[in-house]
């Protein structure tokens, strides 16, 4: 059994690309989890509070669900672009070591997925990550990619993935991302 955790790039109430990691909730294979993680309540890095208060409660949450996944799967949306900030300081806080010296990302699998509603998708985002995994020790799996564009269109107003294409999509995505973290 494969347990995945999902962390959505945005804060946004209605962002396509937390729609997206609920939907992948309910596509996962059979015998295999996919645990939503968040990145909201996570402070602006900055290294003096870190000294003064250590690693805020929301990091340690998030870090503790990621060190026991057998993945990572980051669900980006695009900003000018490029990654989000919001979601690369979140893993700038996670890449800072436990006090128990444990790496939070080294060998981990991850993958990248996003939606936005351009037509482009978040191919820009998804590869602006790929040094910055590279970086963090990660095993990126490259068996798929998945750039939901036209979200608008994909997701119904209660954010509810209703475009069967995308859906089985998704669905072989997933099935290709938990069995490169078995091996």
């Amino acid at each position: 059994m494969a347990r995945i955790v999902g962390i959505a790039g945005s804060l946004r109430a209605g962002s396509y690309n937390a729609s997206l990691l609920r939907a992948a909730t309910g596509l996962m294979p059979a015998g295999s989890t996919l645990e939503v993680g968040t990145i909201r309540g996570i402070p602006l890095y900055d290294g003096d509070v870190e000294a003064a208060e250590g690693v805020p409660p929301a990091v340690v949450t998030l870090r503790d669900q990621i060190a026991t996944a057998d993945g990572v799967l980051i669900v980006s949306p695009e900003y000018n672009n490029s990654m989000p900030g919001v979601l690369k300081n979140a893993i700038d806080w996670l890449s800072r070591q436990s006090a128990n010296g444990d790496h939070t990302f080294g060998n981990r699998a991850f993958a990248v997925i996003g939606a936005s509603p351009g037509g482009f998708g978040t191919i820009l985002a998804q590869n602006a990550w790929l040094p910055v995994l590279r970086t963090l020790g990660t095993r990126q799996w490259f068996g798929g990619r998945l750039m939901v564009s036209r979200a608008g269109s994909v997701f119904n107003e209660a954010g509810e993935l209703v475009d069967e294409k995308i859906a089985a999509q998704l669905a072989k995505f997933l099935d290709g991302f938990v069995a490169f973290t078995k091996s």
